[in-house]
């Protein structure tokens, strides 16, 4: 046994079973949140309850949410009548009833005893609206113009109406985040112009002041098409009855879409679920990032890891050069290896605060004082944004590239280095042409490790740059296009509110689970490509190596 333990079989064996409990965790993990965040977009079928009460008998629609054990004794002592007080446990169903203007909650809890009937009638549709989330009910009619056509109302027809909504919505946003975001920015840029020569004492050009009324002019003129637009998707509404049996009006441009789950096959909730998952991909946030989707959080994120990338990976290749290649031995090189070393294990909270203090207020403050100063005192650079998150967050990562990098370098041999400077190479020549081609397997490799740990960084972000809500992109189509000073959204963020922050906890909870499969989802898709650059980069460098 003693030479068994000697040699190297059990721990080998031990370490790659300890290798597979924390893959096979980990493969749990992410099947506990893909099954979670996937299966909340799948059309659930919506009953009609009659739920027995102390008044009598009332009905409800509603899908159900879970179900849940309870134990007769912590029933009775709740003071609940049990018609079977024999059994042990007893169902509590919580169904979620949505309709929120007109319910006290969004769901109800009710035991299984007290529900005399639960239908899945074919008519009963959910409705999902820009506003105060779904409604549960059954389409009883179209009101046009003031008339109500009650006759001959299809779910077809209700689609082509809807789509006919889709259309003017999105020549809406159209003129909102094109025309008037366009005009509005240069606008503003022309009358920080016109105040910079007010400050100076000297007179507005003529021809500024031109272009500043032709641009009012048009600012008045789209804004004019805009209301038509949006009167023209007020006239028609849907009218449904509610479980009360009232007839509820819902204006159409309240209404996103349309679907009666219980009359779906299962074809085409599979094609539901497509266009669901797709949407919440693709589409803004609503209702205080409890519904709609994130894709400027996607964005943000992609945006803020690609710019601290570009950041990160020349700072720390630059300073693992000098302290490999040209920094001697000596107590200075050991203090600054021992600094970034214990660099890596400082809080990221620190490193946001430390960002706060220096990028925000100092940099940010004097770039505004310098180059902004007519807009002061709002500021430009001197608020939280996404540059600053990026410097920040390149800080944050540094030592991890830095220690890669030196490894790489570390790896390729001396004999390389004397080849190259007695066939009359420069150190700087060896350096740039033979030393880090070598070594960019090992670069991209800390690269691949810095990305792993920034994209998942929250605690730091929501001091220099990351917002609940951010009213436009960091990308757009006005000059200078990428506007570095702005606010942005993150996905890791976007858990944290919405799991934690959110006015209707309950019913965001399935959008944790899909924020968060979807932010495991771009940062794989980020270290995948980054692998792909360094399998391509060793391959490339494999001959070098054999020949050497």
């Amino acid at each position: 046994m003693f030479k068994r333990l000697n040699s190297s079989s059990p721990w080998v064996w031990m370490t790659a079973g300890m290798v597979s409990l924390c893959l096979v965790a980990v493969l749990g993990v992410m099947l506990l949140i893909g099954w979670n965040g996937l299966t909340y977009f799948w059309p659930s079928p919506v009953y009609q309850f009659e739920i027995k009460t102390p008044s009598g008998t009332e009905t409800a629609y509603g899908e159900i949410y879970g179900i849940e054990s309870v134990s007769t004794r912590q029933l009775q002592e709740a003071g609940v009548t049990l018609q079977d007080p024999t059994q042990p446990t007893h169902d509590r169903l919580m169904i979620k009833i949505a309709n929120r203007e007109r319910e006290a909650h969004d769901f109800i809890s009710v035991l299984a005893q007290n529900i005399v009937s639960q239908k899945a009638l074919p008519d009963i549709a959910v409705i999902e609206r820009a506003e105060n989330g779904a409604f549960f009910g059954i389409p009883v009619g179209y009101l046009h113009a003031g008339k109500l056509v009650e006759e001959g109302i299809t779910s077809a027809f209700y689609q082509q109406k809807i789509a006919q909504a889709d259309i003017l919505r999105s020549e809406i946003a159209n003129i909102e985040r094109t025309e008037i975001e366009s005009v509005n920015y240069r606008l503003n840029a022309l009358k920080q112009d016109r105040k910079r020569f007010e400050q100076k004492g000297k007179v507005v050009p003529e021809w500024l002041q031109d272009e500043i009324d032709v641009l009012e002019l048009r600012y008045q003129s789209i804004e004019e098409v805009l209301m038509k637009r949006r009167s023209d998707l007020a006239l028609d509404s849907l009218v449904v009855k509610d479980r009360f049996g009232q007839s509820v009006r819902i204006p159409l441009n309240n209404v996103l879409s349309i679907w009666y789950p219980n009359a779906m096959s299962w074809h085409d909730k599979l094609v539901h679920w497509g266009h669901q998952v797709v949407a919440f991909v693709t589409d803004n946030p609503r209702e205080a990032n409890s519904e709609g989707g994130v894709f400027p959080a996607i964005f943000g994120t992609v945006l803020m890891v690609l710019l601290m990338s570009v950041m990160v990976t020349p700072l720390g290749v630059l300073a693992a050069v000098y302290l490999h290649e040209y920094a001697g031995k000596n107590a200075f090189t050991r203090v600054v290896r021992i600094a970034v070393v214990n660099l890596a294990g400082v809080p990221s909270i620190v490193y946001g605060v430390f960002g706060l203090g220096f990028f925000v207020y100092f940099v940010g403050g004097n770039i505004d004082n310098l180059f902004y100063s007519d807009a002061l005192p709002n500021p430009t650079f001197g608020t939280p944004g996404i540059l600053w998150s990026s410097l920040t967050l390149a800080i944050l990562t540094l030592p991890v590239v830095i220690v890669s990098t030196e490894e790489g370098l570390s790896r390729i041999p001396i004999s390389v280095r004397h080849g190259s400077m007695a066939l009359g190479a420069t150190q700087a020549e060896t350096l740039w042409r033979i030393v880090l081609p070598m070594a960019s397997p090992a670069i991209m490799t800390g690269l691949i490790l810095a990305i792993a740990r920034a994209a998942g960084e929250v605690a730091p972000l929501m001091l220099v740059g990351v917002v609940k809500v951010a009213p436009t992109l960091p990308l757009d189509g006005n000059f200078p296009f990428l506007h570095l000073e702005r606010k942005f959204m993150h996905l890791g963020y976007h858990v944290y509110d919405v799991g934690f922050q959110s006015p209707n906890i309950e019913a965001a909870r399935p959008l944790v689970y899909a924020t968060s499969l979807l932010l495991v989802t771009v940062i794989v898709g980020l270290n995948l490509a980054a692998i792909t650059i360094r399998n391509h980069l060793r391959e490339k460098y494999r001959s070098l190596e054999q020949d050497i």
